[in-house]
């Protein structure tokens, strides 16, 4: 078998050899810690992407499902309870996305408080806890908040807004008349009978049907004015996502 290392073996397991050399001066120490940030920003950037893009197909997707719901009054309102359905969908992604970009923006913004703006305009007695910080979230990277607050902070800034749609969109649906195949309208909404017997789905009465996304909005109302008891990187300003 071959002497070579295979790429999986773990770090314990590497025998002890000359490691690559530190900064010996401080110009180099400077310019590790330019390339570093930079590699920072990079990763940020792209974690940002990522969450950018599960946002821009919930919009396409809400966009579509509205269309095809709305375009025509012989569609189902089945159409809007499918959309809210894609819609957590995306949004459980988008949290999990949501994590990892918390992580890196963190590492970017304790060296821009603690290093960079110390060089633009120094305040007080300058602090290493920035660098231990970093140090400490590269030896053994964790998040930095749970899943729960992170779909919330996702459904705050975004998702709810695209709920609160559907919701509206399938509520006119439910209390619209239908329309014949020979273009009559009929089924006019009268009472409060005549709108749950259009929220039927299938088999399931629109009582339940009704019943379920009065439970589910009340779980989207909770995240929506849910806040975290840690501020984090809101702490430090209020330019955040």
């Amino acid at each position: 078998m071959s002497a070579e290392l295979s790429p999986l073996t773990l770090e314990t397991e590497i025998p002890e050899r000359q490691t690559p050399p530190l900064p010996q001066t401080p110009q180099e120490t400077i310019n590790a810690i330019i390339h570093y940030y930079r590699g920072e920003i990079g990763r940020m950037a792209g974690w940002r992407d990522r969450i950018d893009r599960t946002s821009n197909w919930a919009i396409t997707v809400v966009a579509a499902m509205l269309s095809v719901s709305l375009s025509t009054p012989s569609s189902h309102h089945g159409v809007l309870l499918f959309a809210m359905l894609l819609i957590s969908l995306l949004l459980l992604i988008e949290a999990r996305r949501y994590r990892f970009f918390d992580v890196y923006r963190a590492r970017v913004r304790q060296m821009e408080r603690g290093y960079f703006a110390q060089i633009l305009c120094p305040e007080g007695t300058p602090s290493f806890r920035w660098s231990v910080s970093v140090a400490k979230s590269l030896r053994q990277p964790a998040f930095l908040m749970g899943y729960r607050e992170a779909l919330c902070r996702r459904l705050q800034r975004n998702y709810c807004w695209m709920y609160l749609i559907l919701l509206l969109a399938w509520a006119l649906k439910i209390s619209s008349p239908k329309i014949s195949s020979t273009g009559e309208p009929f089924g006019h909404v009268r009472s409060w009978a005549d709108v749950a017997e259009n929220a039927a789905l299938g088999p399931v009465p629109g009582v339940a049907v009704a019943i379920g996304v009065a439970l589910f909005y009340a779980v989207v109302l909770y995240g929506s004015l849910h806040r975290a008891t840690g501020a984090g990187e809101l702490a430090h300003g209020e330019v955040h996502v």
